[in-house]
């Protein structure tokens, strides 16, 4: 079957890629490089997320790359499709496949075999698409569906993909504009690509009524929760899945919308179990939310009742992030309850993750009580011990403070653990700590606690020392965090 006419697109200049393209054949993914004298597009050494960015060709629209050097690396592509293997699989495709139209519209390049060679990968998407993974994945297939629709004037690709966008996005956002795999990079991801959907959309007559409003809609909420969730400082917090240097910041996200006509709609944080206190300087994001969504929960984490802290801009107590997506160790430790800022009992993880993106029994959370000053709940990931973990968040006048109940039988010890980024200097005097030396953390009683060094990932491949606190109790404890008035 061959690909319909191709009619010129039209795009507004949207948000371009890190310049991952280096020129003579020399590469840059996830903080690794690559030289190659022959470009194999299916090379493994690196992990397979570095060989899927490989294939995504993002580069193309980089700020730093010529028409020519695009087109020298869709031509050494094509040359080897016969042999590709990661490229073929329908995650890459997708990516691919706006990548290239991307490229191709902006630099108003007509060319029958490359135009073949992509209608066959939309053939082929349309045929493979990712209903086994749900999720971002089938997501992404049916946004390029629609780029390959609109490239190809092609009705069964817009067909598919308006049947996917439609459905999908009605239930992958939340009512508090939140992505529902609960990860705020994914969350940029995904916005970053209903803008991109916008732009198509709105700059092209073909088809434009049909799916704009319903675009505009959920952009407009998800813009509203990103800026609900990111600190003051532009960056969000890295709560299950999220890394810096993968998406489009908070930033630009919202000048790409503005630039579409988008404002943030205004929300309340409510279905996506994040809450945020702001006391003064501090900011202080809860998770009081489930493992989501029930039936793909590959990106979350083992952190019910977890909670992050900045103060004046600077990050302080901290997610340890993610550095891998390789089924190892490190994934498992990175996804494990002891490298979020919550509790272990028997040094069990809440949510049995495992598998690199699997999640077995899961912790359930129920939220007690709630107000404007205070969040009172508990999970029951550690039932199988007859133990409950209760938590009360409290902003209490010009400091924050945290009440831990384990609910048993019997006396329980259970530690805690607060992650601090590695700037943070720490000094200890008696049952208080200071940090930076402009905040204070205070047991109420003296509690056994100790520092740790950890390793904090601050993106894919990169480890950075810190040190971590590690308290010991007995059923009860209780913690407050305030500025000290010095500063």
């Amino acid at each position: 079957m061959k690909p319909e006419t191709v009619v010129p697109l039209k795009f507004q200049s949207g948000i371009l890629y890190p310049n991952t393209y280096l020129g003579s054949q020399r590469f840059s993914f996830l903080n690794i490089e690559k030289s190659f004298s022959n470009i194999d597009w299916n090379f493994a050494e690196n992990g397979k997320l570095w060989t899927y960015n490989l294939n995504y060709f993002e580069f193309l629209n980089q700020e730093k790359i010529t028409k020519e050097q695009g087109l020298n690396l869709i031509w050494d592509y094509i040359s080897k499709k016969e042999i590709l293997k990661d490229g073929l699989e329908p995650y890459p495709i997708s990516l691919r496949g706006i990548n290239w139209v991307k490229f191709l519209a902006h630099n108003e390049i007509k060319n029958e075999e490359i135009n073949d060679c992509l209608f066959q990968d939309y053939s082929r998407l349309s045929e493979n698409l990712e209903y086994h993974l749900l999720a971002n994945h089938l997501l992404e297939n049916g946004f390029s569906l629609l780029f390959g629709a609109y490239y190809f004037k092609n009705e069964a690709f817009y067909s598919k993909a308006k049947q996917i966008i439609v459905g999908e996005l009605n239930e992958q956002i939340l009512n508090d504009g939140a992505h529902y795999e609960l990860s705020p990079m994914y969350h940029q991801i995904i916005l970053h690509r209903v803008l991109d959907c916008i732009n198509l959309v709105g700059e092209n007559s073909w088809k434009r009524n049909e799916l704009l409003s319903l675009l505009m809609t959920k952009a407009e909420k998800m813009l509203g929760f990103l800026e609900e969730i990111s600190f003051k400082n532009g960056e969000i917090p890295k709560l299950n899945d999220a890394a810096n240097g993968i998406a489009p910041n908070t930033k630009e996200l919202k000048h790409f919308a503005e630039s579409l006509g988008i404002k943030a709609s205004k929300i309340e944080l409510s279905d996506s179990g994040y809450r945020k206190f702001e006391i003064n300087k501090l900011e202080i994001l809860m998770d009081v939310g489930q493992i989501a969504p029930t039936y793909q929960p590959g990106h979350s984490h083992a952190d019910s009742l977890q909670f992050l802290m900045s103060y004046n801009d600077q990050p302080i107590i901290v997610d340890t992030g993610i550095s891998t997506y390789e089924k190892n160790e490190r994934r498992q430790l990175e996804r494990s309850t002891a490298s979020h800022n919550t509790v272990t009992i028997n040094d069990l993880n809440s949510s049995e993750v495992w598998g690199g993106f699997r999640v077995a029994r899961r912790a359930k959370v129920t939220i007690q009580k709630e107000s404007a000053n205070s969040i009172e709940a508990s999970h029951n990931g550690y039932a199988k011990q007859a133990i409950v973990h209760k938590r009360t968040f409290s902003k209490i006048e010009n400091y924050f403070e945290v009440i831990e109940e384990i609910i048993s039988d019997t006396n329980i010890e259970a530690k805690g653990h607060l992650h601090f980024h590695p700037d943070v200097e720490i000094e200890i005097s008696g049952n208080k700590i200071f940090l930076n030396n402009y905040l204070q953390i205070e047991f109420l009683e003296n509690f056994k606690f100790e520092i740790q060094d950890y390793k904090f990932a601050e993106r894919f491949n990169k480890l950075i020392a810190a040190k971590k606190l590690v308290y010991s109790f007995t059923n009860n404890a209780e913690i407050s965090i305030k500025p000290l008035s010095t500063y």
